[in-house]
């Protein structure tokens, strides 16, 4: 691409950048080639930074250099783990190098705000660099920070009933006062949502696909199809059920639903009822998260049951087949696990929650 083309792509990234980074355009010696290339990820950053609720920015012009100083590593980690499950126009999961890519923009950002810059009366705007925090993914260092990831961002043992709680008592007196009628609506559905995620594990497109007929809360098992289409039988935890009951008992009055309504989890849009889409609820347990004070994403809901299942248990086939994964292996493929090993691990969790609970 010629120079001048390079120039112009670079002209409009600046104009929808603060002023800081076009101070930070005009401060730095990078090749044209790789000042654009970091724009667009300090972009992709910003963006993420406005829908992750760390701004109140409502334009990337808006956010401050105030933002990023306040920033911690857990955050920048929870970006990472962003960028490794989003796919790129190729529709493929970006390599360890191309998230480097990401964390090189960054770091040259914040090395030029905290150290460079002295536009603010002669001073760095800030002092405290969260990306030296962060180190650079090669293919063993991927393990490490998923590990950490998963560590920070679960809402194992006493966390997971905390959280509830919170949804159940104290969000509707915190939240925007203009979503208080929409939270009274929808409680009793997201927070049943959330428990049949931590209660089994299932995927949230999986969660989002569950029709009426897939429950049945009196055996405590869900039907439900798993990627590539085939079905499959998990127990739920049953510390879960009397939650996912509660949404069960409203769901026909409140959202309207006829007889023929197959989907489970569902919503009203426009004065119709339509059933509850993944997007939908990526956002929903975003938000709640959010307010909770330790973000994550549905995957991680997931992320929660196989952690704590494996600590019970230690039978990586056992949470496999709760999870949905088929093995890799000729022994996983034929390994037969018996269902009611995973409804007394199951059970042990509910037990090790609430026995911590009460100490």
């Amino acid at each position: 691409m010629p120079v001048n083309k390079y120039l112009d792509l670079i002209k409009q990234e600046l104009a929808a950048m603060p002023s800081f980074v076009q101070e930070y355009y005009v401060g730095t010696n990078h090749a044209v080639t790789t000042i654009y290339q970091y724009l667009t990820e300090i972009r992709r950053f910003f963006d993420w930074l406005r829908e992750a609720g760390l701004t109140k920015a409502q334009t990337n012009q808006e956010i401050t250099t105030a933002d990023l100083a306040k920033l911690r590593r857990n955050d920048i980690m929870f970006y990472i783990d962003q960028l490794k499950h989003t796919t790129n126009k190729q529709h493929r999961l970006d390599s360890p190098t191309t998230i480097n890519r990401s964390l090189n923009a960054l770091r040259s950002l914040f090395k030029f705000l905290t150290v460079t810059a002295d536009n603010n009366n002669g001073q760095p705007y800030f002092e405290r660099n969260v990306m030296e925090k962060i180190g650079s993914l090669n293919d063993t260092q991927t393990l490490n920070y998923r590990a950490h990831i998963l560590e920070s961002h679960m809402y194992t043992g006493q966390r997971k009933y905390d959280f509830i709680d919170f949804l159940k008592n104290q969000y509707e007196k915190q939240c925007d006062p203009h979503a208080r009628p929409a939270f009274k609506k929808n409680h009793e559905r997201d927070i049943a949502i959330i428990a049949l995620i931590l209660g089994t594990g299932v995927r949230v497109s999986e969660a989002a696909g569950v029709d009426l007929q897939d429950l049945n809360l009196k055996s405590q098992t869900l039907d439900v199809t798993r990627k590539g289409g085939w079905r499959d039988t998990v127990p739920i935890a049953p510390w879960t059920i009397p939650l996912i009951n509660d949404y069960a008992a409203i769901r026909k009055q409140r959202y309207q639903a006829d007889k023929k309504e197959r989907a489970f989890f569902l919503t009203r849009y426009h004065g119709q009822t339509r059933r509850m889409t993944t997007n939908a609820i990526e956002k929903m347990v975003n938000k709640y998260s959010r307010a909770f004070g330790h973000p994550l994403t549905p995957h991680k809901l997931r992320h929660t049951l196989a952690s704590e299942l494996y600590s019970v248990t230690k039978d990586q086939v056992l949470v496999a087949q709760q999870l949905g994964q088929k093995g890799t292996s000729a022994t996983d493929l034929y390994t037969h696990v018996d269902q009611a090993k995973q409804r007394n691990a199951l059970k042990e969790i509910s037990n090790h929650g609430q026995h911590d609970a009460n100490e």
